[in-house]
């Protein structure tokens, strides 16, 4: 997408009279639409659409050797994958640098214990564990990708079920796990405190968040703030700008503020699912 002079004034005198070009206040979000338990052979899954951008996430589980650094913990990694139709930019190998920008702050999202305690992944001590991969399609981008992104990574952990280990049992080098065969003998992650991420882009002299394709093109710079309990886990500046000191402030009010709203309208709906369903809106 590209922008002539015109456009940009247009939405730049827009954000600055906090009546965006689609309608929208500086802190409003898009509507979002929301599905859980979509891919069938996945422990796990959620599709997140927002407005024009569209993230599909599928979660898998196998049996691994613990970290030796880190014996009581299990593993949790996460793969992107930005889908060549998803934008021209993404053709070739366009998608490769932003797919291990986006995994590497999840990653980093979700390094803190109190974030997500990767002890309840924990079999059997320095033995065993369950690993956790979370992988992430790119479907299409309509801008603001790591809000999506981080959102939709949530829902399929919430939706994801741990199979329940019944017994252990340790021969030498030898370790036989009885696993439940029961569909519903299983248990749920706790994923209360993950991590959800705000972009908050500087246009003009104003903060806005969830920025369009558009939008991200008037930017002079942004970051994307991740927030778990009420606390920051980590923090990515983007695009070619720098923010001052002050800006820098206001953005990590706004995020802070936004991503607990988000967090809130978030649990609201995934507890409200009903097994019969797998679709619901939020944010309208």
């Amino acid at each position: 997408m590209a922008l002539c002079e015109a456009e940009k004034t247009f939405v730049l005198h827009g954000v600055e009279e906090n009546f965006r070009i689609d309608g929208r206040e500086r802190e409003d979000y898009r509507p979002m639409e929301l599905e859980t338990n979509i891919v069938s052979h996945a422990f796990g899954s959620a599709r997140l659409r927002l407005a024009n951008t569209d993230v599909l996430v599928a979660v898998k589980i196998e049996v691994d050797v613990p970290y030796p650094e880190r014996p009581r913990e299990g593993k949790l990694e996460f793969f992107v994958d930005c889908s060549a139709n998803a934008t021209p930019d993404f053709e070739g190998r366009g998608g490769e640098d932003l797919a291990v920008e986006i995994s590497n702050s999840l990653a980093g999202a979700y390094r803190s214990p109190e974030v997500f305690d990767l002890t309840k992944l924990c079999i059997l001590k320095g033995r065993k564990c369950w690993k956790i991969f979370v992988d992430i399609l790119l479907l299409e981008c309509g801008g603001n990708l790591y809000d999506a992104v981080s959102i939709a990574v949530k829902a399929a952990l919430w939706d994801t079920r741990i199979p329940l280990v019944k017994s252990v049992t340790v021969d030498g080098n030898n370790i036989d796990m009885e696993v439940s065969e029961e569909l519903h003998d299983c248990q749920k992650l706790d994923v209360t405190g993950a991590p959800i991420m705000v972009t908050v882009c500087k246009i003009g002299e104003q903060c806005i968040v969830d920025p369009s394709a558009a939008e991200e093109l008037c930017s002079v710079g942004a970051l994307v703030i991740s927030v778990s309990r009420n606390k920051f886990s980590t923090i990515l500046q983007t695009g070619s700008g720098s923010l001052h000191p002050q800006t820098l402030l206001e953005c990590l009010q706004t995020g802070h503020k936004v991503a607990q709203r988000l967090h809130d309208a978030l649990i609201e709906t995934l507890v409200d699912i009903k097994p019969s369903e797998n679709s619901v809106g939020f944010l309208r």
